[in-house]
């Protein structure tokens, strides 16, 4: 067993630095290297919980681990009302809210969550975390290890599973028994999942959009050459390059652009872009951009400014590893534990989560409610406003 150290997190009343609001709307500071959230940013609407030492399924052991969230609403007298949402492979904690000093992105679902949106939070607690292994507030590759320095190379390989494990000691620590709802799209479907196989009795209902039960051959090889990509910058030292003047942005800006024409079709990218140069610029001239090049370099450069290069490996790890079946008989198998009332959505233009394997889910977890939405946009359609969805999901909390 492998002790991998204390980690040290600013207190839940941390504020801003020299007394600035977090709350405004003040753009965060250029980052450092690794592009993490600093406390010196202030906590904004994050809240940290001390979750203890945490022993991994690679048998190693991080102590004290700390995970970041918010919440919305109030927790009922009986406490049943609680609600979990889990976000994808770049999101964070902030669901609602503007982006501010504290908060490098505007909140991801604020047309999903809050007053009198499909998750009501006027009838709702919603919690969401932070992911472990993230880099907005919860232990991750770029925290202090106990020599005082970030974790970097030294972190360990996380699962799924090890994500849940540490969620749900952030539950017990909330004082919630059961969660009203888990839900989950992308990356976070994939952990919904996992809670309702691997603890049904503490999953009332269950949402899981977008999302698999196991990483395909497809998706595991995206993302290697986005991790590749990364590794390979020059400034990535290894995953030791908190203390350099740039860190792996580069690499970390070629991984987005890959994953982002996985997350588009290419007849929306066509649609909206075509062969169109970008302004007075001139591909044919070698220096000059088509619409689309510039697209993708603005998601590049906002990503780098805003995320951790090391984090993006660690998730886009345990994404490729993400598995419910096994060691519990397969995936049939281990679906068939789920006793939440189970609601699960594709969409059909979604070429890393097509519908065939979505629906893999509903077909074993017992009386899934099964919904294909239409969007032309591809997997990123899971982050949208669509309506048969927010039908869906509402119809699945009025039972």
């Amino acid at each position: 067993m492998t002790i991998l150290g204390e980690h040290r997190e600013i207190p839940a009343a941390a504020s801003a630095p020299d007394g600035a609001s977090s709350r405004g709307t003040d753009p965060a500071p250029e980052p450092d290297a690794g592009g993490a959230w600093h406390p010196r940013y202030g906590a904004g609407e994050r809240r940290f919980a001390g979750i203890g030492a945490l022993e991994l399924e690679s048998g190693a052991v991080l102590e004290d681990v700390t995970l970041a969230y918010e919440s919305w609403g109030q927790l009922a007298a009986d406490r049943s009302n609680a609600v979990l949402v889990l976000h994808a492979l770049t999101g964070d904690s902030h669901v609602r809210g503007p982006a501010g000093r504290a908060h490098p992105s505007a909140g991801w679902w604020e047309e999903m969550v809050g007053p009198g949106r499909p998750i009501d939070t006027d009838r709702y607690h919603v919690i969401a975390p932070n992911v472990l292994g993230g880099c907005q507030g919860s232990t991750g590759p770029s925290s202090e290890a106990p020599d005082g320095r970030p974790y970097g190379s030294r972190f360990p390989v996380l699962t799924t599973r090890d994500q849940v494990a540490a969620e749900r000691r952030l539950r017990e620590q909330l004082g919630i028994d059961r969660w009203a709802l888990v839900i989950g799209g992308s990356m976070g479907g994939m952990r919904a999942l996992e809670w309702g196989v691997s603890h049904p009795d503490e999953v009332e209902r269950l949402a899981v959009i977008a999302s698999s039960a196991r990483a395909t051959a497809d998706q595991i090889a995206w993302n290697n050459a986005q991790i590749a990509s990364i590794r390979l910058d020059p400034e990535f030292h290894g995953g030791d390059y908190y203390d350099a003047d740039r860190g792996p942005r580069t690499g970390l800006g070629i991984a987005r652009r890959i994953a982002h024409t996985t997350y588009r079709t290419a007849e929306e990218l066509e649609d909206r872009f075509g062969n169109r140069p970008q302004g007075q610029e001139d591909p044919f001239d070698g220096r000059g951009r088509h619409q689309v090049t510039s697209y993708l370099d603005h998601h590049a450069g906002k990503l780098a400014r805003r995320f951790d290069a090391n984090s993006y490996i660690t998730l886009a790890g345990t994404m490729s590893t993400h598995d419910v079946g096994r060691g519990r008989g397969g995936v049939a198998v281990a679906l068939g534990r789920v006793t939440a009332r189970t609601l699960v959505v594709a969409i059909d233009s979604d070429r890393l989560f097509p519908p065939s394997l979505v629906e893999e889910v509903a077909l074993h977890v017992p009386g899934a409610d099964w919904h294909v939405a239409s969007s032309t946009v591809g997997h990123d359609a899971f982050l949208l406003t669509h309506p048969g969805r927010e039908k869906w999901i509402g119809d699945l909390l009025a039972v």
